[in-house]
């Protein structure tokens, strides 16, 4: 990937971050305006202050529950990439192995056939 490419993959996921983190504040409002309704005999002032509590909850759990999210994504990542390096030093071992038993097993069959 060329820079700008990576500068606009960057980009579009920080849009779509920006985004999806919206919808969640949007939606805890929603909850926020919901559970004050089911109180109908608070003052407008305290509903106000119903809604902000709930909503302030909901946005920080929300936030935690994303940490969460984003530390176990980094060591997934750690790990995998672990797995990948060990894989792949397996995979070039094998592969100068059977070059090296290719290059015997030639070598040894024009021995046989030069003494012949």
């Amino acid at each position: 990937m060329n820079p700008r490419q990576e500068d606009s993959a960057l980009g579009l996921n920080r849009l779509e971050g920006h985004l999806l983190w919206a919808a969640e504040v949007e939606e805890a409002r929603r909850q926020a305006d919901r559970f004050a309704g089911e109180l109908p005999w608070l003052t407008t002032a305290q509903r106000e202050e119903v809604e902000r509590v709930y909503r302030a909850d909901r946005i920080a759990a929300s936030r935690a529950m994303l940490v969460r999210i984003c530390d176990r994504a980094a060591e997934l990542r750690t790990e995998y990439e672990a797995r990948y390096r060990r894989l792949r030093a397996r995979c070039v071992a094998l592969s100068v192995v059977a070059v090296a038993l290719a290059s015997g097993v030639g070598t040894a069959i024009a021995a046989i056939l030069v003494r012949e």
